[in-house]
């Protein structure tokens, strides 16, 4: 039997090593990449116009536990490198692996279906339809602004907008001298505030905390904390998250002792917000924090504990939606940013449509798309075989129980994952598939068109791929 030919949508982080994969094992693709070079999301200002990097942002988990495994980054990085490097770091291992001519730049997907012959039609934004037996979506999940929800009521006359497209202080707009709340207690919050309440900039900040949250630094006793604070993948959660609270407590103290309100839920119940600058901050009285906005009023936020604060401009760090612009919304959607997979990379009747980095580690999510891009590759070369597709929705239920009773119900955990824990889970699944696919003689589930009936009419306004 041929090898399937597969479509990649993307060659960001998640992406590249989907190419590589494929490429190694020799099985036939094309990659589409809309802007003019590889690192997605980390490339700043990427001309593709979906990229959130801001001048001044550095990776908030350390290079050890974010590099490729197959290509180290160089060892005189630093523990917590600046975009710019990391986006260097993609380019040298896109030419390190001769990878450059495999992909198609500045060539965005416009559309995908499936017919019923289960091949994939894909249209591309030059016009062009390409048949292909998989799809592989590695387009990230950071670059559509998710808004309040709900948004505060009242009339805003202020400057306002996404943090997404914060650049610096002076883009998109002159935030210097200006009165500025910020809503959220993410990474790209903590980081924003810090930013701008630096002195001679913003006149003032307000860091507004609709939900408190457990900040942990960067460092713990002198080394990274992702590469510290690691337990045995067969240790009990309630353990790891005894022993991660009693030495944040050690190391940090309670929120409340730096002004911020009280959590409502336990450390490892949300993401985790990494900054070793916003508590000096706010220890310092750079910055002031507020309760969750009750109204707006030209000028005037009006906040839950009563109080007013006039302001000039209001930054939104309320994440992202999870959408796929490609599909038809009645084939596939990510409504509040749900989208259950089986150990997030497939749909169970839908083995030939795999997603990449759709996840939400507690690290970082490279060495988890290197994973996921190996074992599709097995699927696609019949060295491993899916299970079941009750058995997938069983595993499905029981991880998305699983999730649902650990984090807090949001919007921003729904695809949660531990990083560690994922990739021995999916070490041993890929195993059981591999003994399912010799079982099988042939693990093979995906035929390739060279396999299928041809069309009859051969000018049928599908592009042939070289």
């Amino acid at each position: 039997m041929s090898l399937p030919r597969v479509c990649v949508i993307g060659a960001g982080s998640s992406g590249l090593p989907v190419i590589k994969a494929l490429a190694e094992r020799g099985i036939p693709f094309d990659a589409y990449e809309k802007s003019d070079r590889v690192g997605g999301n980390w490339v700043f200002k990427n001309k593709n116009g979906w990229s959130s990097a801001y001048r001044s942002l550095h990776i908030n988990t350390s290079r050890a536990r974010m590099e490729y495994a197959d290509y180290p980054m160089p060892a005189d990085y630093p523990d917590f490198p600046h975009h710019s490097l990391i986006a260097a770091y993609f380019e040298a291992y896109l030419d390190h692996f001769g990878l450059r001519p495999r992909i198609q730049f500045e060539t965005g997907v416009r559309h995908v279906t499936r017919a019923t012959d289960g091949v994939w039609h894909v249209t591309i934004d030059r016009g062009t339809a390409h048949r292909y037996d998989a799809v592989v979506v590695a387009s990230g999940h950071h670059w559509d602004p998710r808004g309040p929800s709900p948004r505060p009521p009242g009339r805003w006359d202020g400057l306002e907008f996404h943090s997404h497209h914060y650049v610096d202080p002076t883009e998109p707009h002159d935030l210097r001298g200006k009165r500025v709340v910020i809503v959220g207690m993410g990474n790209s919050a903590m980081d924003l505030a810090c930013e701008l309440s630096r002195e001679n900039v913003a006149a003032k900040v307000l860091l507004v905390a609709r939900r408190g949250a457990h900040i942990v630094p960067h460092y713990w006793f002198g080394k990274p904390l992702d590469q510290l604070l690691t337990l045995p993948t067969w240790a009990p959660w309630p353990v790891k998250r005894a022993v991660g609270a009693f030495f944040h407590k050690l190391a940090v103290g309670e929120m409340t002792r730096y002004g911020l309100p009280a959590p409502d839920h336990r450390l490892g119940e949300a993401h985790p917000t990494v900054s070793s600058e916003i508590l000096p901050r706010l220890g310092r009285g750079d910055l002031v924090v507020k309760p969750g906005i009750t109204a707006l009023d030209g000028h005037d936020v009006r906040f839950a504990d009563g109080s007013t604060e006039a302001a000039d401009a209001i930054v939104w760090c309320t994440g992202y939606n999870v959408t796929f612009p490609f599909f038809d919304r009645d084939f596939l959607a990510a409504p509040d940013n749900d989208l259950p997979l089986f150990h997030r990379i497939w749909r169970p009747a839908l083995p030939s449509l795999g997603f990449v980095g759709l996840c939400q580690p507690l690290g970082a999510i490279m060495p988890i798309a290197e994973a996921q891009a190996k074992w599709l590759a097995d699927l696609y070369t019949g060295a491993y075989q899916l299970p079941s597709e009750p058995e997938m929705e069983a595993w499905i239920a029981r991880d998305r129980l699983a999730m649902f009773r650990r984090y807090v119900r949001s919007a921003r955990h729904t695809m949660q994952i531990d990083f560690d824990e994922y990739l021995h889970a999916a070490g041993r699944e890929r195993h059981r598939g591999q003994v399912r696919a010799k079982a099988a003689g042939n693990g093979l589930r995906i035929p390739a068109i060279a396999d299928r009936p041809r069309p009859r009419d051969a000018h049928d306004g599908f592009a042939r791929s070289p």
